[in-house]
């Protein structure tokens, strides 16, 4: 069973995805302001950096998927910080999506309900020390669970298939939430789009 998302694969160079909705969208939860520096600022700072360091390399012919499974050091960092954002932000709605009832019974499978997995989805994304990632994964049996990753590591590195993410570098909610990140977690949660999770 193969799972990954579908992301925008370019060769030779790569681009900043456009965000699927406007930057006033998902307003009050995350602010105009927090979109223009997270996305246009720190997430092009990646991609541009990555355009940069993959110039006459064998990674300039790669995926991103590609690059993160064989690059190390800066070119690594950088991938791994245009892929993980990709999701973050294509993982995001203002319409108020719903669980499908497959996804659902996964989730039971695995957590015991979909209320024990927010929970404890939660608490490892508000107790990951410093910067990093938590992640909703699958692997190749369709069993699910929770991984928290630091600095631009992903699940790819471990065999599993990424279906959703929160960005728990202070960037992402700074300026919304100060260094309240509990309060940016809960409402993070209303703005997952389930759509795009499975």
């Amino acid at each position: 069973m193969g799972y990954t998302k579908n992301l925008k694969d370019i060769t030779m160079k790569h681009e900043l995805i456009n965000l699927p909705y406007s930057y006033d969208a998902l307003e009050p939860l995350m602010s105009k302001e927090t979109l223009e520096f997270h996305h246009d600022k720190h997430h092009q700072t990646y991609v541009t950096k990555l355009n940069e360091l993959i110039v006459g390399t064998k990674y300039e012919t790669m995926t991103l998927e590609e690059i993160i499974n064989s690059a190390d050091g800066a070119i690594f960092n950088n991938a791994a910080q245009v892929y993980n954002h990709d999701i973050f932000f294509l993982g995001l709605t203002n319409k108020g999506t719903k669980l499908s009832q497959e996804l659902s019974d996964l989730i039971t499978a695995s957590f015991d309900s979909v209320e024990q997995f927010k929970a404890e989805f939660i608490t490892k994304a508000t107790t990951h020390f410093g910067s990093g990632w938590v992640w909703l994964v699958i692997d190749e049996k369709g069993t699910l669970s929770i991984e928290a990753t630091s600095n631009a590591q992903t699940p790819l590195a471990n065999g599993n298939y990424p279906l959703m993410v929160v960005d728990v570098w202070e960037h992402a909610y700074y300026i919304d939430y100060r260094n309240v990140r509990p309060k940016y977690l809960e409402n993070w949660w209303q703005l997952i789009n389930w759509d795009y999770v499975f």
